[in-house]
This record gives C-alpha cells, sequence and structure tokens, in this order.
C-alpha cells in the first residue's frame, strides 16, 4: 500500500463523510490512489509473446503429432487435446493462475484459459463434493459456452436452411 498523504482519503475518511457527493469524490480519490498503475504497451507485448508461445506450442506438437504419421486432422485433434491437459495440470498445479497474472490477456489463448476457468470453478468448490461442488460448479463456466456455441449454431443453421429455400445461397 502507499504511504498516507493529505491528497490520499483514508477509508476511515471515506467511510465518516456524511455528504453523499464528497464520499464519491473521496471514494474515487481512494480508489484512484491505491490502483497500481500498469503500461498498456507492455501488458500488450507480454499478451503477444505468451500467447504466441502457447500458440507455438501448439505448433511444436502439430509438428510432431505429424512426424509420427498422424494425418493433418487427427494431429489437430489431438493438439487440442494436448493444450487442454498442460491447461488442466499447470491448473491443479496452481501454476496457470501465476502464469496468467504475468500474461494477462496473452494466456486467455481459447483452449487454454477455457480449460483453465473450467477446473479453477471445479478446483474450487470440490470440498462441496462431486456432485453439489465440481459436477455444478464446473459448468458455471462451461454451461454458457456450451449453450451459446449450441443456440447460435441452430440459428445459424436456420438462417442457412432458410437461404437454401429462397435461393439465398
Amino acid at each position: 500500500m502507499q504511504e498516507k498523504d493529505s491528497t490520499n482519503p483514508s477509508m476511515e475518511e471515506i467511510v465518516r463523510e456524511t455528504d453523499e457527493q464528497q464520499k464519491k469524490e473521496k471514494y474515487n480519490t481512494y480508489v484512484e490512489n491505491m490502483t497500481p498503475r500498469s503500461s498498456c504497451v507492455l501488458n500488450c507485448l507480454k499478451a503477444f509473446v505468451t500467447g504466441g508461445f502457447i500458440c507455438a506450442v501448439g505448433e511444436g506438437f502439430f509438428s510432431l503429432y505429424q512426424y509420427y504419421g498422424a494425418p493433418e486432422e487427427l494431429a489437430s485433434l489431438y493438439v487440442t487435446i494436448s493444450l487442454i491437459l498442460i491447461s488442466v495440470l499447470l491448473t491443479g498445479f496452481n501454476i496457470y493462475q501465476k502464469f496468467a497474472q504475468f500474461a494477462g490477456a496473452g494466456s486467455v489463448v481459447p483452449i487454454t484459459g477455457f480449460a483453465n476457468s473450467v477446473v479453477s470453478s471445479a478446483i474450487e468448490f470440490q470440498a462441496e463434493g462431486q456432485v453439489f461442488g465440481i459436477g455444478c460448479k464446473i459448468f458455471t463456466i462451461a454451461g454458457p459456452v456450451i449453450l451459446y456455441g449450441i443456440f447460435s449454431s441452430w440459428l445459424l443453421g436456420v438462417v442457412y436452411w432458410l437461404g437454401k429455400i429462397f435461393g439465398w445461397f
């Protein structure tokens, strides 16, 4: 935390303030002073490099699987499975969180970020049991993605079907 100065109100001062407008102003000043500064350029660079690293690891696996004779489609499937497995293991050992703290948006490369989100929510609620803990909470993240994926696929299918009927396509 930062040292107290005359321009930075303390939380006690904010709570004791009776005028709502003054309270909001003091709170906003407090938040502004307490929020760590970050460099947008540095954050973008970290995200680019780490996201690129994850993609390069995926390309490495792809080349490895093709080298051992897997056809392109099967090698792609193996890469997806490998990246999910690595993400799940790193999340389970609490390494992915540290990596994500450094990488920022770069760690949200779709397959690894999604796997991390799903596993994190399952791990967080494992104490509540297999069904009501892991079973329910794992779909806190995965459920909406699956739902919107299925719905958007259905909607695009209807548009395509109508396009075929009316000769749009």
